[in-house]
């Protein structure tokens, strides 16, 4: 069973029954325009006084904390993704105790599968046939497929410029999709515009409070495969300030209903160009980024909708910001690869690319222990990794001409 909870304004503070309303604070969200970060972005408040009685330290219930039922739950089997030490990479960054938790294994190859699982089984609480959302790729395939599983049918306005091969698991699973000549943003506002006059429960990050709850499982499976222990930093890539947000919630969640004492420090990892989160948290004031061109697809974006809640968690967690540039992406691609056989995206390897940006800054001390997540999987967009290697010309089926070929790589 979950626990009672309600939804609470992460801007004015007001709390609203669960259906009393679907996105947004209906009094914060009337200043909101599409183009710039979503305001009144809600949040689920649990009931922690009551989770304090009925939690069992030596065998929690991890439902507890889930605000949708798993009687809703589509068959889409989601989670439980490696949770790695990682020592070669460690070293090679300058710390001895690093850890990899691995997204880009769940069945879409994304973390978003997280959240777009607890929007099915939402989408099956309240009756609803169809999802809609927009996406850069990863939120979109993702939601294909857990439709597919679901029986829900799914639409989704997507970028065209979109790597191919989440184009290709959208349409393979089903889905309508509307590639558009322009942004995300432009997407996320024509997802908003159609769900609302055609229906449908529209998925976009932040727009509904349980992308965030979806999202947040990733840290508690973090906490649970290390032995009920809180790392001491995570390092997460932003885009919308979704998925740092959802870290977030997952430790306090686990702090405010008793089960840990502290949280871990987060740090928002964001591609130099898409850096908008970045500037608020050094800055205080939020902008737009003007030009968003990275080849991390994943977290490349204008107006992040979750900025607000994403600055909080960080400074909350006492944690900071970096940004890396788009070889340094490259590079912590490669090294991650070679080291510990873990194939990430560009948008998923700026947290690789980042620690390694960080070797020696006072920010971080060697021994603690330090986790990557690793949001996406290397297989959506071959094509960056292709910049980086040469696919050699064939030989002859020849031993000496395989000889020959081996001899001449080493040289």
């Amino acid at each position: 069973m979950t626990a009672p909870f309600e939804y609470r304004c992460s801007e004015c503070g007001r709390a609203w029954q669960r259906d009393e309303v679907t996105y947004l604070c209906p009094a914060c969200s009337a200043a909101w325009r599409p183009g710039t970060q979503l305001r009144g972005v809600l949040s689920v408040a649990f009931d922690y006084a009551s989770l304090r009685k009925r939690l069992r330290r030596q065998t929690i219930d991890w439902s507890l904390w889930c605000a949708v039922s798993s009687e809703f739950f589509p068959a889409y089997a989601v989670g439980d993704t490696p949770f790695t030490r990682i020592d070669r990479f460690g070293a090679a960054a300058g710390y001895s105790n690093v850890w990899a938790k691995n997204d880009g294994l769940n069945p879409s190859g994304s973390l978003k599968d997280r959240a777009s699982f607890l929007m099915a089984a939402e989408a099956r609480r309240i009756g609803a046939r169809r999802l809609v959302a927009a996406s850069t790729g990863n939120a979109a395939s993702s939601l294909a497929a857990v439709c597919a599983a679901a029986g829900l049918e799914c639409v989704i306005f997507v970028p065209a410029s979109a790597p191919r091969a989440k184009l290709a698991q959208m349409l393979l699973h089903g889905a309508t999709v509307i590639p558009l000549n322009g942004t995300y943003d432009d997407a996320f506002r024509l997802s908003l515009a159609f769900s609302e006059k055609y229906g449908g429960l529209n998925r976009n990050t932040a727009y509904h409070p349980l992308t965030i709850e979806g999202k947040k499982t990733a840290g508690f499976e973090i906490f649970r495969q290390n032995g009920h222990t809180v790392p001491d930093v995570i390092l997460v890539p932003v885009g919308d300030g979704v998925i740092i947000s959802g870290v977030y919630k997952a430790f306090h969640d686990l702090k405010e209903s008793g089960v840990i004492d502290r949280l871990p420090r987060l740090v928002a990892v964001q591609a130099e160009s898409s850096d908008a989160i970045h500037r608020y948290l050094e800055t205080g004031l939020y902008a737009n980024a003007m030009h968003p061109q990275t080849l991390a697809d994943s977290i490349s974006v204008s107006a992040p909708s979750n900025a607000r809640m994403a600055r909080e968690a960080v400074m909350r967690s006492g944690g900071f910001s970096l940004t890396v540039s788009d070889e340094e992406i490259l590079q912590g691609q490669k090294m991650l690869a070679q080291t510990t056989g873990i194939f990430a995206e560009p948008a998923a390897a700026a947290t690789a690319a980042a620690l390694l940006k960080l070797d020696g800054d006072s920010r971080l001390r060697a021994h603690e222990q330090i986790v990557l997540l690793v949001t996406g999987h290397g297989l959506k967009d071959v094509g960056a990794a292709l910049t980086q290697v040469k696919i050699p010309e064939a030989v002859e089926p020849d031993l000496q001409c395989a000889v020959k070929h081996l001899n001449g790589r080493r040289r």
